[in-house]
């Protein structure tokens, strides 16, 4: 059992401690993100500029809690498999889920702004884990990327709205006019919880790994990366029903463009992990591939006179993620 679980501390309570900790991230990372949000309002920030900044980061907010935590402990590989699992979950889980519950028509924005970005930012990934190794200079690359980006996505935004093009903005409901103090107040609360959560939930994944006798990389993979991605499949999900359709697939494409930048990049710039050829050759590459046929499947659809992404879409993406699992599960076995 690794030094840093107490010795009386059985697989029993791992996974409540696991339950505790996913509740806890959840709920801390809205409570964070409405503080952070409404803070900004109040100093003047324009809405468009908060939906792309504080609520895309919120969003990922749960997955950066887990890799600080993680890589200060020194279990780096849970972070990067989080990251990437993560990434996996919200377009095979997440998308493919809310596909085959609606139809989400796609506009043009998409394609040339954000997924050229999570493309690009996808093969570099890929080139910094060709070796097996995640350093100090390939996560201080990723995290200095956030600043570029965010930028061109703010600005293809505003050219967007000049051009009176009809633009959701991310995250809107939660927005919120609340007095400075309450907002300081909701903030500091969901800072603390997200950190006390995050600690939690990494103690209680270390201790199911070593009792089941798999590494810390396929916990991040599977149960914290399902787990992390949890708001995600109810703000999409929610946002489909409602008929907010670029919000649905926009949290998606910015959540994994957040994980890309600072969820994976955290662990090499704290405790650059050795993770082995496998996480390239079976993990990366899952990722890759299921972001290319996200890619595919828009391109196709956006030269249509109606261009929808639809359940065909949804179960291809589903499938792989399941095609995955399996892949996962006969490498454990």
């Amino acid at each position: 059992m690794p030094d840093f679980v107490p010795v009386q501390f059985t697989i029993h309570f791992a996974f409540v401690f696991i339950l505790l900790g996913f509740v806890g991230l959840i709920w801390s990372a809205d409570r964070f993100v409405i503080g952070a949000a409404a803070i900004a309002k109040s100093y003047g920030i324009a809405p468009l500029v908060i939906g792309l900044t504080i609520v895309s980061f919120g969003t990922s907010a749960p997955e950066v809690a887990v890799s600080i935590d993680s890589s200060i402990i020194g279990k780096g590989d849970l972070a990067v498999g989080n990251a990437i699992g993560s990434n996996l979950a919200n377009i095979g889980l997440v998308l493919g889920c809310t596909l085959l519950i609606a139809a989400i028509p796609v506009k043009g924005n998409l394609l040339r702004n954000e997924m050229p970005i999570l493309l690009g930012l996808s093969v570099l990934t890929g080139v910094f884990l060709y070796n097996g190794y995640l350093g100090f200079w390939e996560g201080l690359c990723l995290l200095l990327l956030i600043f570029p980006v965010m930028y061109y996505l703010i600005r293809q935004q505003q050219i967007a709205i000049a051009n009176d093009e009809e633009i959701e903005i991310e995250g809107e409901d939660l927005i919120q006019d609340l007095p400075r103090s309450h907002a300081i107040g909701w903030f500091l609360l969901g800072l603390l919880v997200l950190i006390v959560s995050s600690r939690i939930l990494v103690m209680g994944a270390a201790t199911t790994a070593e009792h089941f006798g798999v590494s810390t990389l396929v916990i991040g993979l599977t149960v914290i990366a399902i787990g992390t991605s949890l708001p995600e499949l109810a703000a999409s999900v929610m946002s489909a029903l409602k008929g907010h359709h670029d919000i649905a697939i926009g949290n998606i494409v910015g959540s994994n463009i957040f994980n890309l930048l600072m969820v994976l990049s955290l662990p090499g710039l704290i405790h650059p992990p050795s993770l082995g050829n496998i996480v390239f050759i079976r993990d990366y590459m899952f990722m890759m591939g299921v972001t290319l046929l996200l890619a595919a499947a828009v391109f196709i659809v956006i030269r249509r006179k109606k261009p929808i992404l639809g359940r065909i879409t949804g179960l291809l993406l589903l499938l792989v993620y399941i095609s995955y699992y399996l892949v996962l599960g006969f490498a454990q076995s």
